[in-house]
């Protein structure tokens, strides 16, 4: 059999923004850094590697606005040095503590290295520049840049303000172009939240495609004749993907996902909560609270009492992983060609994940990416492609019109996760301070100085608020009291803007620290609030 089947990787990137005062900076540091440590950085070793091997790769990459000025702020990436720096210290003494413990010595003294490698990697090689390493990928036309909101709302529940969708749309191709020096092509719809009527507003800023949950595009309107196995087009011509559902199940199934396999390390178990606090001196003298240290040695077995038996194997891991890609890669096939005798124009499988899956959240993750490109490299009837790069190979008119419906990637698969009894409150409170924002774009059209200022500044807030990761983080206790608290401090700060314009009084030390901590989008401008006539 001759036929050639396509795989596309699509991962998604996106950190919410939290920032109080200085005191606080526990809070908005810890997952942006986890991040950068566990998945981005793994990340570029792995394409490096396969660039240095030749090993043909292609991926794709969301990389949300607001993420990427977290990345090129000068202060965070300061701050990250000191974080990997107190981490080296721990690991030193950490690496001294399991000397009697030969197994655990290992790991200890391999996560110690590997951290060393990431600062070196981070400050010398990129020079603090993360985004000019993916960049760097891109040129050489290995991995594709998507943008998405710019602060990553769920865009269904908007549709009724053309505003709010023209502000985050705007604000990303301003924040690509800034840091990419580029227009996008794709657009990643924030937890692919698709509705009726985003087709036109991704066509009016000249996106190419976007991407939708699977049941959104099977139950499309014609039902798409080839399923999830080909893009459609809607109405207003942009290409829109359905994410491949068995691909996700295969990683993530509660119950026999990869991602759950007993060999695999344990994501959760970190010894910066388990160590007695003297040990731990220099991560709580910095941080105050017990933050994870990346020193984790048990795997998913951890709840098992024999310790010889939860001990993290790396050589282990890294078999299964090997297994589990030719796994994955033989699944797709087997699907692809049991709808290559249905109908021969089936020929793509799009794997769509949260970039954190493959790092911070499953440490082989990475390794498995790497596992997944070379397995692919030797076999003929597969191979990788970007999805512009495929949208590129067919003509958009041969694709079928159909209209996808309402859909995300949440558990329900629609919008429970966004609007429940635990959420429901900060909407009618969002949605008042909204229409004032648009009040505001239209009542000073020519705003400068320090009006300029104030209202750039109270698009921001309102643009923060919208963060659709307030919402579904809402039904974890641990997560629900700093989301609720970063939407009243944005909303707060901006109804101070909207009165302070209407009592014509502007405190500039008020401002001048409010753009201090949240000067995100240095390049926003308030009047993409204003209504298209």
């Amino acid at each position: 059999m001759n036929d050639r089947f396509a795989l596309s990787l699509v991962l998604n990137a996106h950190q919410s923004f939290v920032r109080f005062r200085d005191t606080e900076k526990k809070l908005e540091d810890g997952r942006l850094f986890q991040s950068i440590t566990e998945t981005y950085l793994p990340l570029l070793r792995v394409f490096e590697r396969l660039d240095a091997d030749r090993v043909p790769f292609r991926i794709a990459l969301s990389i949300s606005p607001l993420l990427c000025d977290q990345l090129r702020d000068p202060e965070r990436k300061s701050r990250y040095v000191a974080y990997l720096d107190r981490r080296i210290e721990f690991g030193g003494w950490e690496v001294e503590r399991t000397q009697a413990e030969a197994p655990m010595h290992r790991l200890a003294k391999m996560y110690y290295d590997q951290m060393v490698d990431d600062r070196i990697q981070f400050v010398e090689r990129y020079e603090g520049d993360i985004l000019r390493a993916f960049d760097f990928f891109h040129k050489k036309g290995r991995l594709e840049l998507l943008t998405t909101g710019a602060t990553y709302p769920f865009l269904p529940f908007y549709t009724s303000y053309p505003e709010v969708i023209q502000a985050q749309m705007e604000m990303a191709l301003i924040t690509h172009r800034s840091v990419f020096g580029r227009n996008p092509q794709g657009f990643w719809l924030p937890e692919l939240g698709w509705s009726e009527g985003l087709d036109e507003f991704l066509r009016a800023y000249s996106f190419s495609y976007t991407i939708v949950e699977s049941h959104g595009l099977v139950f499309g309107h014609p039902t798409p004749s080839l399923g999830t196995f080909a893009p459609i087009k809607t109405k207003s011509s942009v290409a829109v993907f359905g994410r491949d559902f068995y691909a996700t199940k295969d990683l993530l199934d509660t119950e026999y996902g990869y991602v759950k396999d007993p060999v695999y390390r344990s994501p959760s178990r970190d010894v910066a909560f388990e160590l007695p606090a003297q040990n731990m001196a220099v991560l709580l003298q910095a941080e105050g609270v017990r933050n994870p240290s990346g020193f984790k040695y048990w795997n998913n077995q951890t709840e098992l009492r024999d310790p010889q038996k939860s001990l993290y194997d790396v050589d282990g891991a890294t078999k299964r992983v090997q297994e589990h890609a030719k796994m994955f890669l033989d699944n797709r096939l087997e699907r692809l060609r049991a709808a290559k005798e249905l109908t021969s124009q089936a020929d793509l499988s799009l794997c769509a994940f949260d970039v954190d899956l493959f790092g911070r959240q499953w440490f082989e993750g990475p390794q498995f990416i790497e596992a997944l490109f070379r397995e692919a490299a030797r076999r003929e009837a597969v191979y990788f492609v970007t999805p512009l790069e495929y949208l590129n190979k067919k003509e958009l008119w041969t694709l079928q019109t159909s209209t996808p419906e309402f859909s995300s990637w949440k558990e329900d698969g629609y919008a429970q996760t966004w609007l429940d009894s635990t959420n429901d409150w900060m909407y009618r409170h969002l949605l008042r301070s909204i229409d004032r924002m648009i009040e505001l774009a239209e009542r000073f059209p020519d705003g400068a100085g320090l009006k300029e200022r104030a209202l750039n500044q109270a698009a921001r807030e309102i643009l923060l608020a919208q963060d659709a990761l307030w919402a579904s983080n809402s039904a974890s206790p641990r997560e629900a009291a700093i989301s609720r608290r970063c939407v009243e401090e944005f909303l707060h700060n901006f109804t101070n803007i909207y009165e302070s314009l209407g009592s014509n009084y502007i405190s500039t030390e008020w401002l001048t620290d409010l753009e201090r901590r949240h000067g995100f989008f240095p390049e926003m401008n308030y009047r993409v609030f204003k209504k298209k006539r």
